[in-house]
């Protein structure tokens, strides 16, 4: 269509430009007849050409001038507009800019406070002051209050929350606001009054201007137009209209006369005439009539969703029938009176019946703003945390852990039982065909077993053969007792006893058992004990945790729910009327247990659904009852789903193995259809008959499978191994069909001339099958919420479901479109229609409604839907490029995000995977690198959900399956099916296909080598690097480690630790592994890894580039020199010793005072910093709680019970009891202050220009003095004592400084190595950036920093290694204080202490996720450039001060760069 096509003849203004402002991009065309009006609004909205009536009064046709006020503004710069303190320290922040002239005038706040119901309370000022008007243009979500003000909500940002408001109205002269904590009731005002904000002062005022209506219609068509005919929203509508109208205000105030707007406009140079061109002239048809002509065809063809290319097409056949018109002769205004009659002639209907070529090929997309999905529920009943942060094992975890790792056997099963307050290990291993039993218990008290084997049940007891009792062993008639021995043989250091059983007769099938201990039998909840030696079964490849637990105790669990449901299983088994009843009436229960009460609820049904439990047990039921129970049960959940948000996503699993049932006759109809079928068809004997016994008798979902049996039998010209291989593939075999009460023994036998009556039937009586047990089936789904009447002979008889109400306009064509594609081979436009339906659904599922299930049921299957088309496409894209696998991760990532509860991380994860889809197709260096660190935040999302499930799920499935007998395996793997079931098992394939095209295009190789040594040793391969830690290797080892944090040790013995995981360069093992010469890399390629774990046992030289790793086989007889050195050099460490630090006399001193003797090198090297480096380098103000200080504390006769506590628990830790050490830190906490710390270091902060915490409270004071007990009890913190236990230095005269600083509240924190530490290359300076505060960096938070490196030649041009993968942030939005560990046992010679011990900040730092997509580190290349740039001089300049490689850590605020603290690069 030209631009032309709205000629000045057939348009009509609308009645006020209130109208026209609400009709967003809608475009009237008016034809006059008579003194009537007909007018016809035409609309493009995406790809559908749509009509909207006007609703003018016919006659009342009426000219309304706009009377905007053109303006210049004197300064288009930004320029900051005030600050203001709000309620102490709270900051406002206002900035005001304006482009150029015309544009809108943009007001940018900022608050340093969050809130989720923080509203700006605003109007603006124009002539009159005081007197607020309210802009028609106004931010998303925005409200009208009582017409006398706007409320907009802020944004949260991670420093607080902000607003953007944007004014077009150049008669604004301020705008005046207050603010609002909706929540709280809280108003900020200033000094009591409005915040009045002068907007950019005005030059001139221009004379007013009237721009006619019909040339902003043509102005909002050409943007429209310009910007490819996109589909707008309701606001996106407005702004454009009124973005069209200052358009033309701008010429006309630049000179431009109206009479030249419409010339140009209308492409006419006599822009107020309009000829009509003659006949015997050139034929030319005004495509305004076109238009007129081509809307009435798509009408009569039904409104169908044209794509682009068909829509110019329609346009072209409405030309040729007006021009076929215009041959006979007939006028133009001939013409429109023929079109306003429907006078021309069409072929649309004809042509329309072909309806694949009218049919949308995809899905126009609608523009949203993914955060409108983001969900941050956190269920109160759950301690959230992230699962990748290091755990806290028990003695007797740590302990199983590394006797696994000491075992050479393959290991068949690993159980840790609960024995009161104690573990007890059983670790069964095979080893040259004997089967070795190890048992371990952490309990102090002497203990025996009491045991015996067996051959085929867990109740039968033999006696031991003579060969199998171990030393000690006592026989009895048929068992014997052996004690317990106190110790390990193969790990002498943990406080254990242990015995060890070996059996070599394989008739053996495991070991019955009880403890003995003082003179009480202990058992398993009443039970004896028993161990298969059978190995457990292996499925899949989803990473959960080693260690099979006896959930006994129903640890992790709502015990009491599930005890009441093992309790009333015996009554379920009799029908699933019974079962769905029960469910019902325990759902009470569940939701007051919360999270854990609905997992139970999750975890029994889907025991049911997986055919676990029994289904029906000699009870007849009706299938209307069944309907109706589930319909009861279901009315329930969908309450819980309304009222607890929280829970949505349980309530989703939970509903999808339960069908969704119905009142009334929705289940008798499974028993009247099936009459209706055996009668129609002539087959009432045989296998019908007895699937209609079974029917009438208890129908279940298997009805649904053996319907499609039939049906699948019937369609492949009954060849019966279809039938049974449907059945198969669904789970119901032949015996199966025999275990009913109503037992199916017969095969089907039909007829030929009964296939299409049956055909016919089955499919009728496959809905009413699906409409009770299938809730979830995409079709029964969509009809349920669509509505649909009777259909068929005899089937759905009377049953007519209405359309639930409320639903977006366009569902039911968008539902249509789903089901036209949803078998089709290319899946792209299903997925985007899926997802598309799926969005549009949400506001609805949000809404509290008498049929929000049927929604829910259809949520359920779009998203199923998602999963199988996704993998579908998985051949489809094996040869695709990177973009369209990016595009395919979007479109999962998307639905997992709509499926989840608190799915923060993975929309975030969504919007950095758009972002570096739009690098790619611009083409920008950087975009695999961007994307390579998105794939690794996703993956680091998707093994927190599926620890998370695993948490939550997995105890509930262990402690449910042991009381229902549920089979082992089920149990096993419960938690693994949930997370296939969904879009996180395909989000992972896909991934994994795009990784290696990242690592390519990139140039990343296939390892990242942290510390570069060249090494022999033997491969052993292990799951955490945690669990060995504190092991001793007595041959040279190198560690394949599936899991490495960062914050652990590096055990004795290891000369390399391989592993996939991806620790920060510069996190603590990586620092470790540097300075004790240990090879350390990260390995990409899961192939290049499992060929090294293949190798476990085997001897292997390594030879690492910067980014490679080159591995071989060694023989022994080459390596024994080596290895004789190396071990000797093992057991060679020299002793540290430190000198004893005393008590100075004082409590506190400041910067000026620091000595060698006060304080350590950490507040000695900020000090020195101080007037000697740059200006614009910051250095925080210090003071310190110097050495001796504790001691002194500690010997306070106000905590004399305190130090008693504290030297009976070291004289235990002494003894190897290594339990205590927590112990000892909760009992430093236990302190108190002396009056003379208190006031001597509140001198010292106030006189250094610190905030002293006590002035704000009692409370706050005892904040701070918890924060420095706790550095002081760093001191025993596991990591550190064993790490200085390895170095043989004497913990006793580790002394703790505690160095006192102002939180720096960090936009961006960093650390820098000046000597670039994979490498060693001295000329280039590395360094790592994340977001917030510095501890997400040094704490080994997961995820990956921003890391690049910068020659010192060029500190302009920083070369960035990697994008950021962090998913948290870390921030402290108030004033506040941090204590930082200052031990005496940092940096020595030899070793590095540094990162051991704890820095502790006042107040906790809030936790807050990340958005890369919208941080101006990643978007703006100058500001990145910047900041990068001071990093690296900062770092170059230190350096040179010191003159040796320096560890730098510091942080960015506002622009400006602070120097925390710096140390010797070790």
């Amino acid at each position: 269509m030209s631009q032309s096509i709205f000629h000045q003849t057939v348009l009509c203004q609308t009645q006020t430009v209130a109208e026209h402002q609400s009709k967003v991009s809608s475009f009237a065309v008016s034809v006059n007849k008579g003194k009537k009006n007909i007018v016809l609004r035409t609309n493009f909205r995406g790809n559908r050409l749509c009509v909207r009536r006007c609703k003018l009064a016919m006659g009342k046709h009426r000219h309304i001038d706009a009377i905007p006020r053109a303006v210049l503004t004197t300064n288009p710069a930004s320029e900051l507009s005030g600050r203001f303190n709000l309620d102490g320290n709270i900051e406002l922040q206002v900035s005001v800019s304006s482009s150029e002239p015309g544009a809108a005038t943009q007001v940018d706040i900022k608050v340093s406070y969050k809130s989720g119901s923080l509203l700006l309370h605003w109007g603006v000022v124009c002539d009159q002051p005081g007197k607020w008007v309210l802009p028609s243009r106004r931010p998303e979500g925005t409200k009208v209050y009582k017409n006398k003000a706007l409320r907009t909500p802020f944004m949260k940002s991670d420093s607080g929350s902000f607003l953007k408001i944007e004014i077009y109205d150049p008669a604004a002269q301020s705008i005046e606001f207050l603010i609002l904590d909706e929540t709280k009731n809280k108003w900020f005002k200033n000094n009591g009054e409005n915040f009045h904000i002068k907007l950019p002062v005005k030059n001139k005022l221009s004379q007013e201007v009237s721009v006619p209506e019909d040339l902003v219609q043509i102005q909002a068509y050409l943007r429209w137009e310009r910007k490819g005919k996109q589909m707008y929203t309701p606001e996106q509508e407005k702004a454009e209209y009124e973005a069209a109208r200052h358009e033309l205000v701008e010429e006309i105030t630049r000179g431009t006369s109206v009479q030249d707007l419409r010339a140009r406009l209308t492409k006419n140079t006599k822009a107020a005439e309009v000829k009509e061109p003659s006949v015997s002239g050139t034929k030319i048809i005004p495509d305004e009539l076109v238009q007129i002509q081509a809307f009435i065809r798509w009408e009569k063809a039904g409104k169908p969703n044209y794509s682009q290319e068909q829509q110019l097409m329609e346009f072209e056949e409405a030309r040729k029938e007006l021009s076929v018109e215009l041959e006979k002769g007939a006028s133009l205004d001939e013409i429109r009176k023929k079109i306003i009659k429907g006078e021309i002639q069409t072929k649309v209907a004809k042509q329309l019946k072909t309806k694949k070529y009218f049919r949308a090929e995809r899905v126009q997309r609608k523009k949203r703003d993914l955060r409108q999905i983001i969900n941050r529920i956190v269920d109160e009943n759950i301690v959230e945390q992230f699962i990748d942060a290091p755990k806290a094992l028990s003695v007797i975890e740590h302990y199983a852990n590394a006797r696994e790792e000491y075992e050479s056997g393959i290991v068949l099963n690993k159980t840790i039982y609960k024995l009161g307050n104690n573990d007890l290990l059983v670790l069964v291993t095979k080893d040259a065909g004997k089967i070795k039993v190890h048992l371990a218990t952490d309990s102090k008290e002497p203990v025996t077993l009491h045991w015996a084997l067996s051959r085929t049940t867990s109740e039968e007891w033999l006696l031991p053969p003579g060969n199998a009792l171990p030393p000690g062993s006592v026989a009895m008639s048929e068992a014997a007792e052996t004690p317990f021995k106190a110790g390990s043989l193969s790990h002498p250091f943990f406080e254990v006893q242990s015995l060890d059983i070996e059996v070599d007769d394989d008739t053996f099938k495991g070991i019955p058992f009880v403890i003995l201990s003082e003179g009480k039998w202990i058992k398993n909840n009443g039970s004896n004990f028993y161990i298969e030696f059978a190995g457990i079964k292996q499925i899949g490849k989803v990473a959960l945790p080693d260690i099979v637990f006896d959930f006994g105790d129903g640890k992790g669990t709502a015990k009491f729910l599930l005890d009441k449901i093992a309790e009333k299983e015996s009554e379920a088994q009799k029908s699933f009327m019974h079962r769905f009843n029960i469910a019902s009436d325990l759902m009470d229960e569940a939701k007051s247990a919360g999270r854990l009460g609905l997992a139970g609820i999750l975890v029994w049904m889907r025991f049911m659904a997986t055919r676990q439990l029994v289904w029906n047990k000699n009870y007849n039921v009706k299938p209307r009852e069944i309907s109706k129970a589930q319909d009861r049960l279901t009315d329930l959940l969908q309450d819980v789903y309304a009222s607890y948000p929280q829970y949505r996503e349980f309530v989703r699993m939970i509903l999808s193995t339960v069908g969704r049932g119905g009142e009334g006759d929705v289940g008798q109809r499974i028993r009247d259809e099936i009459l209706v079928i055996q009668r129609n068809n002539d087959c009432k004997g045989g296998m019908m008959e007895e699937w209609h016994q079974k029917l009438h008798n208890n129908t279940s979902p298997d009805d649904v499978v053996i319907c499609q049996a039939l049906i699948d039998y019937i369609s492949s010209d009954f060849d019966i191994g279809v039938y049974w291989k449907t059945l198969d593939d669904n789970g119901i075999t032949k015996e199966r069909l025999l275990s009913y009460d109503r037992a199916i023994h017969s095969e089907p036998n039909f007829r030929r001339d009964q296939k299409e009556g049956l055909l016919r039937d089955l499919g009728n009586y496959m809905r009413t099958l699906k409409a009770v047990h299938s809730g979830a089936d995409l079709e029964s789904a969509i009809s349920n919420c669509m509505g649909y009447k009777s259909e068929g002979q005899g089937f759905m008889v009377g049953v007519q479901i209405n359309p639930v109400p409320g639903l977006p306009s366009g569902f039911p064509e968008l539902l249509e479109f789903v089901m036209e594609h949803v078998e089709n081979k290319n899946v792209e436009p299903l997925l985007e229609g899926l997802l598309e339906a799926r969005q549009e659904l949400q506001p609805s599922l949000s809404k509290s409604q008498s049929r929000l299930k049927d929604l829910i049921f259809l949520d359920v299957a779009l998203d199923s839907t998602v999963r199988t088309a996704v993998e579908r496409s998985y051949e489809e894209l094996n040869n695709a490029a990177p973009e369209k696998i990016m595009y395919f991760i979007c479109l999962v990532l998307e639905n997992l995000a709509l499926s989840s509860d608190d799915n923060e991380d993975l929309v975030y994860c969504l919007k950095g995977w758009d972002l570096a889809l739009s690098m790619c197709k611009s083409n920008d260096t950087n975009w695999a690198l961007y994307a390579k660190s998105v794939l690794d935040r996703t993956r680091l999302a998707l093994t927190n959900k599926a620890y998370l499930y695993q948490e939550i799920l997995q105890p509930s499935a262990e402690y449910l399956g042991s009381q229902l007998g549920v089979d082992r395996w089920a149990v096993e793997i419960f938690t693994e099916e949930i997370i296939r079931a969904g879009s996180a098992a395909s989000l992972s394939t896909l991934l994994n296909r795009l990784d290696p095209v990242l690592r390519k295009t990139a140039n990343l190789g296939s390892w990242q080598v942290i510390s570069p040594v060249e090494t022999v040793g033997y491969v052993e391969v292990v799951d955490e690097l945690l669990a060995v830690q504190n092991k001793s290797y007595k041959r040279p080892t190198i560690l394949i480690a599936k899991s490495v944090k960062g914050e652990e040790e590096i055990p004795d013995g290891t000369v390399a630790v391989l592993t996939p995981d991806m620790p920060d360069v510069l996190s603590h093992v990586s620092v470790r592994a540097r300075n004790s010469k240990v090879c350390f890399a990260t390995c990409f390629d899961p192939n290049i890894l499992a060929n090294l774990q293949d190798n476990k046992g085997k001897l292997l030289r390594l030879k690492p580039t910067s980014a490679d790793v080159v591995y071989s086989e060694v023989k022994e007889s080459e390596f024994i020199d080596d290895k004789s050195t190396h071990l000797k050099d093992v057991g060679s460490v020299s002793p540290i010793s430190l000198a004893r630090k005393k008590f100075s006399g004082r409590y506190a001193v400041s910067s000026e005072e620091f000595t060698g003797e006060m304080v350590g090198a950490k507040s000695r090297n900020i000090s020195y910093l101080k007037g000697k480096v740059a200006s614009w380098i910051g250095i925080p103000t210090s003071v310190a709680i110097p050495f001796g200080v504790f001691e002194h504390v500690l010997s306070d006769k106000s905590n004399q019970a305190v130090a008693e506590r504290v030297n009976n628990l070291k004289k235990k830790l002494i003894e190897g009891d290594f339990s205590v050490l927590k112990e000892i830190r909760e009992t430093v906490l236990q302190l108190n202050a002396p009056s003379q710390l208190v006031e001597e270091l509140k001198t010292k902060m106030k006189s250094s220009g610190m905030p002293w915490p006590g002035d704000e409270g009692e409370q706050r004071w005892e904040q701070a003095w918890t924060a420095i007990k706790k550095v002081w009890g760093s001191k025993w913190n596991e990591r550190a004592y064993f790490s200085t236990r390895k170095v043989k230095l004497d913990h006793e005269y580790l002394s703790m400084a505690v160095l006192v600083q102002e939180v720096v509240n960090a936009d961006y924190a960093f650390v820098i190595h000046t000597t670039n530490p994979s490498s060693g290359d001295s000329s280039e300076i590395y360094a790592e950036v994340v977001k917030g505060l510095g501890e997400t960096l040094v704490g080994a938070y997961p995820g990956r920093a921003l890391s690049f490196i910068c020659k010192k030649r060029d500190l302009n041009s920083p070369q960035i290694l990697g994008y950021p993968s962090k998913p948290v942030g870390l921030f402290i939005i108030r004033r506040s204080i941090i204590f930082r560990s200052d031990s005496n046992g940092e940096d020595l010679e030899g070793y590095a202490g540094a990162g051991l011990y704890d820095s502790v900040p006042m107040d906790e730092a809030e936790k807050v996720v990340l958005d890369y997509s919208s941080d101006q580190l990643i978007l703006d290349g100058s500001f990145r450039q910047s900041i990068l740039s001071s990093i690296a001089r900062a770092g170059n300049e230190i350096e040179e001060l010191y003159g040796s490689p320096q560890d730098i850590e510091g942080v960015i605020k506002d622009g400006k760069l602070y120097v925390v603290q710096t140390r010797p690069q070790m």
